[in-house]
């Protein structure tokens, strides 16, 4: 029987954690993975939030959002490579969005790599659409810059 995923608020004692599991989820894309230092500048400021997902005490996944009036934010779903495609993001992304609800956000917004096909699925099947489009949003090293598709879901 597959074991069921753990779902914690990300804490201090767990960035070193979170910013491995971003690290391997972004840099084989080209992209710069957060530190410790940017997880904690992050989850210090007002309204910000992070979940970090276990299985069978295994990191599987942390996700980062920001809540601020009735608008809400993902910043970040990192999931390791060795275990994608069984749910993780899936359940860390319902997360986030039971968290923005619970927040008195009525809209979430996020955006995502055009070079991203896994990562819009995802979005496209709870709901979000794509609202904007950003040239070059992000950075990748040894090609061109990735655009980024802007994407809201409403909550209400």
């Amino acid at each position: 029987m597959e074991d069921v995923f753990t779902l914690v608020r990300l804490r201090a004692l767990d960035l070193d954690r979170a910013a491995r599991l971003h690290r391997q989820s972004f840099e084989p894309m080209g992209e710069r993975g957060w530190t410790r230092q940017d997880l904690a500048g992050l989850l210090s400021s007002p309204g910000n939030a992070g979940f970090l997902l276990t299985q069978a005490g295994v990191d599987v996944g942390m996700a980062l959002c920001r809540v601020v009036g009735d608008e809400a934010e993902l910043l970040a779903v990192a999931v390791d490579p060795g275990h994608r495609r069984r749910g993780a993001a899936r359940r860390l992304l319902d997360a986030v969005i039971g968290h923005a609800r619970a927040g008195g956000a009525l809209t979430l917004f996020l955006e995502v790599g055009a070079d991203n096909p896994g990562a819009r699925t995802l979005y496209d099947s709870r709901g979000f659409g794509v609202v904007g489009k950003r040239a070059g949003y992000y950075p990748r090293v040894g090609r061109a810059a990735a655009d980024a598709f802007v994407m809201r879901l409403n909550l209400t």
